[in-house]
């Protein structure tokens, strides 16, 4: 598969844009491990190799282990993860699967295990992996081979 257009050449001031995104993210008190379970998991969903090589790796980087990154697409058969990376979970898939909105039970779980402005920042996470994912599979952006 051919790389197409570089939008950071095309349309840099839309890329800035993007990477204020990230940086918001990086200051929003998030912990980096669950940005980047967030992110791996919206990219599973979206089928983004792109995402899911660097966000692996990542994750990998800070700690987080194979096991847990394993089992992501299947969190809900494991106790692997605590109820606030459970909650953020649940509503990542939902914002990343909007077509079938973000149910009540999903939102008021969110928002009791995690707080207004956890909920928040997990919302806005979702929303800049899914744009970076939708970026990167229009264009083609392949990770490079080990």
């Amino acid at each position: 598969m051919e790389t197409r257009i570089k939008i950071h050449e095309i349309a840099p001031d839309a890329f800035k844009a993007m990477y204020g995104l990230e940086a918001y993210m990086q200051k929003s008190g998030l912990e980096k491990s669950l940005y980047e379970l967030i992110k791996i998991r919206a990219s599973q969903i979206n089928g983004c190799a792109y995402c899911l090589d660097m966000h692996t790796k990542d994750a990998r980087k800070i700690g987080e282990t194979e096991q847990r990154i394993y089992v992501l697409p299947a969190w809900r058969e494991t106790d692997f993860f605590t109820a606030e990376e459970q909650a953020a979970l649940a509503l990542t898939e939902e914002v990343t699967n909007i077509q079938g909105h973000v149910s009540n039970a999903t939102y008021q779980q969110a928002v009791s295990v995690l707080g207004e402005q956890k909920t928040a920042q997990v919302i806005m996470a979702a929303v800049t992996i899914n744009a970076w994912n939708r970026i990167a599979i229009t264009t083609h952006l392949m990770p490079e081979r080990a």
